[in-house]
């Protein structure tokens, strides 16, 4: 008699995370993570342990995180909307996909874009989505400086304190600004994220195109590898975790 095989699978979810003290379990708090792992458990009736892929801090949402986890329990015909129907209205279950059983879903990403969106006008359905800032702006200095960011590897300066990353070291793929109807959108995407690093990029080239800030300053600002120089005062609801990247092939 064989016995059963343990199977892996990559889950993709969304998440608004305004109610949530981030993604990532905590002792005495709710997380998105720790409700996953509870529908999880609740659905297989067997305890599940998930491990995620990017950690998002309280507040912040994402159109797409991926986590992965082990079983021996084959998955329900429906499993979608079984899921779906024990989870929370704020967090949805897209996909399930069966993988390797060695992939890892925070170790074999290849890249993750984020998003953060700032409104100009008072908006009553973008209160816990975006940053109201009714400022004038220079655009064209804001997309000055998100250039910039593309010529830089090390982002010491936009990592917060106590981290426990081994290097600073980041390769940007994209750093640009859109403006949409009454938003504008910062989008970035990268092979790694240091820990408050987009929200102290946002921050630190909204002074910029506040005037209060030159470009040859924030040239200094990221050169200084002094994260006091940096502003990290963006609030998290206008950031958004977009998509995360895995080689292709991997996601059946």
């Amino acid at each position: 008699m064989t016995g059963a095989v343990t199977r892996r699978y990559f889950i993709d979810v969304s998440y608004k995370g305004t109610q949530y003290s981030g993604f990532q379990v905590q002792e005495n708090a709710l997380t998105v993570q720790s409700v996953l792992d509870k529908a999880l458990s609740t659905l297989f009736r067997a305890a599940v342990v998930t491990t995620g892929s990017s950690r998002t801090d309280a507040g912040v949402h994402a159109l797409q995180n991926f986590l992965h986890f082990d079983t021996e329990l084959p998955l329900h015909p429906q499993f979608l909307y079984k899921i779906n129907a024990i989870l929370p209205p704020d967090i949805v279950l897209k996909a399930i996909h069966e993988v390797p059983p060695e992939a890892h879903a925070r170790f074999d990403a290849l890249g993750r874009s984020y998003e953060y969106y700032l409104y100009k006008e008072k908006d009553p359905f973008m209160r816990d989505r975006g940053y109201f800032f009714p400022y004038t702006m220079d655009t064209g200095l804001l997309q000055e400086a998100a250039a910039i960011v593309k010529e830089y590897s090390d982002f010491t300066t936009f990592s917060k304190r106590n981290t426990q990353v081994r290097t600073f070291i980041c390769k940007i793929h994209e750093s640009y600004w859109t403006l949409h109807d009454k938003q504008l959108v910062y989008n970035v995407s990268a092979n790694r994220f240091l820990r408050g690093m987009v929200r102290g990029l946002v921050g630190t080239m909204l002074r910029v195109g506040r005037g209060k800030l030159s470009l040859q300053e924030f040239h200094d600002v990221i050169a200084s590898k002094d994260c006091t120089r940096a502003d990290f005062a963006v609030p998290p609801q206008g950031l958004f975790l977009v998509k995360v990247a895995y080689p292709e092939g991997l996601l059946k």
